[in-house]
Parts: structure tokens; C-alpha cells; sequence
């Protein structure tokens, strides 16, 4: 994180626009353990319905949003997985 006030602003506009584009947050936060590379990074995963539910909640106006008032105030690595 660079910046504490954009990072809080991106999240008052992320958590509403992804959960309003279906999504579900199933864990929030840093690694209780970490284990291989140990690798000790904040970790969002939110359950879609399906991939293209989550490229749709990623591409909404409302997570772009989001993403316009976080700018450079995080470093971000985010991936879309589909689930068994």
C-alpha cells in the first residue's frame, strides 16, 4: 500500500459495485500462515457465479470507479480463476 487514503477510498466503492455484480467475498485479509515462498500478501477472494461474472464485475462503471480512486495507491495482482 502507498496510500492509505486511496486504498480507503477504492474500497468504499469496490465492495458495493463487486457485491452489487453478484459477487460473494469468502476471505479478506493477510496469510494466518504462509507456507512454500511464504509469500505474506493481503488476499481478497470473491466467488462469481461464473468467469465472465467476474470479468463483467471487473469491467462494471462501478468497480472502474472504484479503480480511478485507488490510481497508484496500491500495487494490485488480481486473477479470475474458474472453480471445480
Amino acid at each position: 500500500m502507498h496510500d492509505a487514503d486511496k486504498v480507503a477510498a477504492y474500497a468504499e466503492l469496490a465492495g458495493p459495485a463487486l457485491r452489487g455484480a453478484g459477487g460473494r467475498f469468502l476471505a479478506r485479509g493477510n496469510p494466518a500462515v504462509t507456507f512454500e515462498k511464504g509469500e505474506s500478501t493481503r488476499t481478497v477472494v470473491i466467488e462469481f457465479e461464473s468467469v465472465g461474472a467476474a470479468v463483467a464485475a471487473h469491467d462494471s462503471e462501478g468497480y472502474q470507479e472504484a479503480l480511478r480512486a485507488l490510481g497508484d495507491g496500491a500495487d494490485r495482482d488480481l486473477r479470475v480463476v474458474p472453480g471445480a
